[in-house]
């Protein structure tokens, strides 16, 4: 019986077997464990003849291979996350500095309106003093 077992994908897969270790009461699948979920059913390694050293060997660089192909599914993984964080960084960044614009144009429209409130409280002032000089003549003369 080929047992197999899921494997997280950031968890790394250790495949161990030797051609001398099988124990006379377990069949040939069951001596070397399979545990490759994430391979697709046509890329598992199939079982090698015990018999045949040449068989082991392909079996062995075939687990190599589905051991390597874990680690750059791990990989891509790990891209696609990163990637994920910098896309949010981005749109970040780039929500600020449009959010900077406009405070940047609303500081100019604000710094505008102040300097023509201020021009008009300047001439308010002045009116208000020619005002005064009028009233105190007004005063002054009846």
């Amino acid at each position: 019986m080929i047992s197999t077992a899921r494997v997280p994908a950031d968890k790394p897969v250790r495949i161990a077997f030797s051609l001398n270790d099988a124990s006379d009461d377990t069949s040939p699948e069951d001596a070397i464990p399979l545990v490759f979920p994430e391979l697709d059913q046509q890329l598992q390694p199939l079982p090698p003849c015990h018999d045949s050293v040449e068989s082991m060997e392909v079996f062995k660089q075939h687990c190599q291979i589905a051991e390597e192909y874990h680690e750059v599914k791990k990989e891509i993984a790990l891209l696609e996350q990163r990637k994920k964080e910098l896309i949010a960084k981005l749109d970040q960044a780039e929500k600020e500095k449009v959010d900077a614009a406009e405070l940047v144009r609303e500081f100019e429209a604000l710094t505008e309106e102040n300097r023509t409130l201020k021009l008009a409280q300047s001439q308010c002032v002045e009116q208000l003093e020619k005002l005064r000089i009028q009233y105190q003549k007004r005063q002054g003369s009846s």
